[in-house]
């Protein structure tokens, strides 16, 4: 009963680990920088950047156009009137009625021109921002991706000795050589191998599920080439790099942006309550069944009228704009603490992602030396098992270390790519490595 359980379950996973082997197999590798060039035209982020962006125009046009005519036409038909014709709606009864306006002189409408325009800027900056977050994105996870490739088809390779382990193992216990210990101890081998595979397994799907995402791929036919991702460059620790993120951060930007358009806000509401001018004319064709010529003077009356002149208005007393205008300065004020305090984030945080590549590049060569080292081990202790110095036990238990040792380095590597990538994040350089420009 326990040999055959024991063959059916080693059936079983040598066909979960075929089929785990056969997937990948009909995906189809994406190189990085064509998956970032999906991921750019298909991101749905992307897409909202650019209407945010449209929006933000419209708005600067429907601030700037109100120093060119607006010319309303219409009409104001009526009944004969009761007594002298009233006005409708403001306007006298007309055939037709046009009416035009425009700004001519307004410092306040001046100030809120230059902070439209100021968002529009604001939402371009914006919009690289997301492109640049979305660069970020696909490349950790096809970063991730690749790694969690290498480790499955490291894994595959030590399922298949592991099983090969167990049937030898299995064998030499029929024939009393080993203990029913040994034979769980191989098991246990097995497995451990095994729940590595699926972990791995799982990551991948995710990541591809992550992938198809950002690019519009489907998910089971991306698979990553290690060999497209472009060499990272290297971090001098002596570099000022928390003042060139400063400077050049796009979050940064678009807070000094930010700042300034509330700023010119503020000044606006500030003059709303200085003297404007504005361009005014209006003309009129009266009907004569509305008896308006019964109230003027015999010949005086006519259906055509017209007038052209400009509006001046002085608002000086205005207590509400006062109000009004205090609360812009306080919302300017608090911007510009905003954009200082971005600031200050940001040059902290590319600081310590500069320190922590040292720290992680330390960690990743620690790594690699002591895989060296369980690597040399399992070597020696193969050559010793066929020589007879040592048994099979001592190569399993190096062959485990050298596993464990592999995962560590895999993931010191991956930790230390994605320090560095999020640092080229930060110095705004990251469109520049994948290669698809700012």
């Amino acid at each position: 009963m326990t040999i055959r359980s024991s063959f059916c379950r080693q059936f079983f996973l040598v066909w979960l680990g075929c089929l785990a082997s056969i997937l990948p197999a009909t995906a189809e590798t994406v190189p990085l920088k064509r998956a970032v060039e999906l991921a750019l035209s298909y991101s749905t982020t992307m897409a909202a950047a650019h209407t945010d962006e449209q929006r933000a125009f419209a708005a600067y046009l429907e601030q700037r156009n109100q120093y060119l005519p607006q010319l309303l036409v219409g009409s104001g038909l009526g009944p004969p009137s009761m007594g002298y014709p009233l006005t409708l709606e403001g306007a006298a009864p007309a055939i037709v009625n046009m009416n035009a306006q425009s700004a001519v002189f307004s410092l306040a409408l001046r100030d809120f021109v230059r902070a439209a325009h100021n968002e529009y800027a604001e939402s371009t900056v914006q919009s690289k921002d997301q492109k640049e977050q979305v660069i970020q994105d696909t490349v950790l996870s096809y970063a991730e991706l690749c790694k969690w490739q290498s480790v499955m088809a490291y894994a595959s390779r030590e399922y298949d000795a592991a099983l090969k382990a167990e049937r030898a193992v299995n064998q030499r216990v029929q024939e009393g050589v080993d203990s029913a210990l040994a034979r769980n101890q191989a098991r246990l081998v097995t497995a451990r191998v095994y729940l590595r595979i699926s972990q791995a397994q799982g990551s991948i799907d995710v990541l591809r599920k992550r992938l198809s995402q950002l690019t519009g791929l489907p998910a089971e036919s991306i698979e990553a080439d290690v060999d497209s991702v472009p060499r990272l460059p290297e971090v001098k620790q002596e570099e000022n790099l928390a003042d060139q993120a400063a400077q050049s951060s796009l979050p940064v930007e678009i807070a000094d942006l930010r700042a300034s358009t509330l700023g010119l806000r503020a000044r606006g509401e500030h003059r709303a309550m200085w003297p404007t001018v504005d361009f005014a004319g209006q003309f009129a064709y009266f009907a004569r069944y509305t008896g308006y010529q019964d109230y003027f003077q015999r010949g005086s009356f006519q259906a055509a009228n017209g007038s052209v002149g400009v509006v001046i208005r002085f608002p000086f007393f205005n207590f509400t704009q006062r109000a009004r205008a205090q609360v812009a300065d306080a919302e300017a004020l608090r911007a510009q603490k905003d954009a200082e305090a971005v600031k200050n984030r940001i040059s902290e945080q590319t600081l310590k992602l500069q320190r922590s590549v040292d720290q992680l590049a330390a960690a990743q060569q620690v790594t690699e030396l002591e895989y060296e080292i369980a690597k040399a081990n399992l070597d020696a202790a193969q050559v010793r098992v066929q020589s007879g110095g040592a048994t099979w036990h001592d190569e399993e238990d190096a062959r485990v270390q050298a596993s464990e040792k592999y995962g560590a380095l895999q993931d010191a590597n991956f930790e230390l790519q994605r320090a560095r990538i999020t640092l080229l994040r930060a110095t705004g350089e990251i469109s520049g490595w994948v290669g698809v420009g700012k």
